[in-house]
């Protein structure tokens, strides 16, 4: 057992007692002070409460003259729950109810002989896992996810209440955006880390700026953590966003002009992927690829003929809106034989691949980008993963080539995901993703909706509603909208209406598998689906389903 215990100067006498008698039972760590000049008692508090919150001690003791300022300092931090007790029954309740990790005692209240009797109950007691203890200590560290910010409320309370309504919508809505996750607490900690103070042109050691020393550290764990969970050569964490990592690649490799050939928007692609209203469509030549129109799927002898008749300086493959898989082998066969270099944007399915749900493409292609949220429910922003010989290219592309301070507090988040994925649980859930994605499909393809390609293989499927009933995505999306159901308007292949109405809704389960949702709630949440289009103008069936789909979420809180 190990032990940290500190005081200010009222308690120092208690504390040297304390620790002298702990020793015998335990590994005892004496965080100060040492005499009895005067001092401050939330440093001290400070001290104890790091150890306990790191996980690098068991227990935390702390001495001031009440123990009421020692725990409301203590507090302060995440992950430590701080108990002032005067008696061994309280020590032992909040140990059992509350699991207390901090004692804090008055030097005042109780004798030396008598708190001794207190610490041992409180580090002997167990914590009882009956359910609604755990459920109120588990409410107790949640806080509603608003402790991160509560500071906001008197500081800026404009801005505190639109952070507060999107966690209402996030605890209240099932959301089925394809491109959305909820990202850990440790993440969103880290993306709003003093890390953001830092300006840090350049890269880890070759900085323009001094003072690096902490970001680089930072940054470095990011790059060698994405290199460790994609296998890959060599990571650049920088880019602000997925199309920023797009636009590196095309920097680091082609000149404006140059042919790319890619996924057309229409068909599943991205807009950086090469749309005429995009920077990717103005400055280079796009020669489009489709699906196959009988299967919906990718025909990787039509795009092997066609890009022997392109000779594309790039072709590149990954989607925003395709529910297959992808042939990632095939196309390096592809690249080969026409001579363009590998790039594959697989924003949607970082996740997938990292948990081992989908093939990899980074032993394929010479350039893998991807968002880090998404799939990977990381922070909003960008990489990209290349072989060793691009390296240099790619890291002048971005800088200074095309971004000027790169986002250190975004790219420490993006390092916490990246450690978060390495655990083996994550594998787990990247394959409950698919499986809840396939079972929602099946359940709304057996209402009579047809659904593009037939099926699905990841975390996302198409709905085409203007077949399957005559109505437009951008009404399907706002009747589902109005039952409690977020998913977006979405083109199809081939699509006949404008992208502002679209024929088509697409449907994701990344963010309702990372609630703890399975099979079971994607059987209810397809047939609510279908319920309503059944329904698209009867909003007693939208009241309904908001009902029920509220009490559903309940019992799925979001991390």
């Amino acid at each position: 057992m190990k032990i940290a215990i500190g005081s200010d100067h009222g308690g120092v006498e208690l504390k040297a007692f304390l620790a002298k008698e702990l020793a015998s039972s335990a590994s005892v760590f004496d965080k100060g002070p040492e005499g009895r000049e005067s001092c401050d008692y939330p440093d001290y508090a400070a001290a104890v409460a790091k150890e306990v919150a790191s996980g690098s001690v068991d227990f935390g003791v702390l001495i001031c003259r009440s123990g009421i300022g020692m725990a409301m300092a203590a507090n302060r931090f995440q992950n430590v729950r701080a108990a002032m007790c005067a008696t061994t029954e309280a020590a032992t309740l909040t140990r059992q109810h509350n699991g207390a990790n901090v004692l804090c005692l008055g030097a005042d209240t109780v004798s030396a002989v008598y708190a001794l009797e207190i610490v041992k109950a409180f580090v002997a007691t167990p914590v009882d896992m009956d359910e609604r203890h755990a459920r109120r200590r588990w409410k107790l560290e949640r806080a509603e996810r608003l402790s991160d910010c509560s500071g906001l409320m008197r500081d800026d309370p404009e801005v505190f209440a639109a952070i507060e309504a999107q966690t209402r919508q996030e605890d209240a809505e099932i959301n089925l955006i394809a491109s959305e996750n909820t990202s850990s607490r440790a993440c969103r900690e880290a993306a709003g880390s003093v890390l953001m103070n830092k300006y840090a042109e350049g890269y880890p050691g070759k900085r323009w700026y001094s003072g690096c020393l902490p970001v680089d550290a930072a940054e470095e764990l990011a790059r060698r953590r994405a290199c460790a969970l994609f296998g890959a050569d060599h990571a650049n964490v920088q880019p602000h966003c997925g199309s920023a990592a797009n636009m590196a690649v095309y920097f680091a490799t082609i000149k404006p002009g140059d042919t790319i050939m890619s996924m057309s928007l229409d068909q599943g692609g991205h807009l950086s992927h090469g749309s005429s209203v995009n920077f990717s469509g103005k400055i280079y030549n796009i020669v489009p690829y489709t699906v196959d129109p009988q299967t919906e799927m990718l025909d990787y002898d039509a795009m092997e003929r066609q890009a022997m008749e392109v000779r594309p300086k790039i072709l590149l493959t990954g989607a925003s809106a395709y529910p297959r898989t992808i042939d990632f082998s095939r196309i390096r066969e592809i690249c080969d034989k026409c001579g363009a270099i590998m790039m594959v944007d697989m924003a949607h399915i970082a996740g997938l691949v990292a948990g081992g749900a989908h093939p990899s493409p980074v032993p394929y292609a010479d350039f893998v980008t991807t968002t880090t949220h998404k799939t990977l429910g990381g922070p909003r922003g960008g990489m990209v993963l290349c072989k060793e010989k691009w390296a240099k290219a790619l890291d002048s592309a971005v800088f200074p080539g095309m971004q000027g301070g790169p986002l250190e507090n975004i790219i420490a988040a993006k390092a916490v995901v990246f450690r978060e994925w390495m655990c083996e649980a994550k594998k787990g859930y990247a394959q409950q993703v698919v499986k809840n994605c396939a079972v929602m499909c099946k359940t709304v393809q057996d209402r009579g909706y047809r659904i593009v390609s037939g099926g699905t293989d990841n975390h996302l499927f198409l709905v085409d509603v203007k077949k399957s009933k005559g109505i437009t995505g951008k009404e399907a999306a706002a009747a589902l909208d109005a039952a409690g159901i977020i998913v977006n308007k979405n083109t199809i292949p081939f699509d006949t209406e404008s992208p502002f109405k679209t024929s088509g809704i697409r449907v994701g389960t990344a963010s309702a598998t990372t609630r703890g949702m399975k099979e079971p709630e994607m059987i209810r949440i397809g047939t609510w689906i279908a319920d309503v289009l059944d329904n698209i103008a009867d909003e007693s069936v939208q009241a309904r389903v908001k009902a029920e789909a509220a009490k559903l979420v309940a019992g799925f809180p979001v991390p």
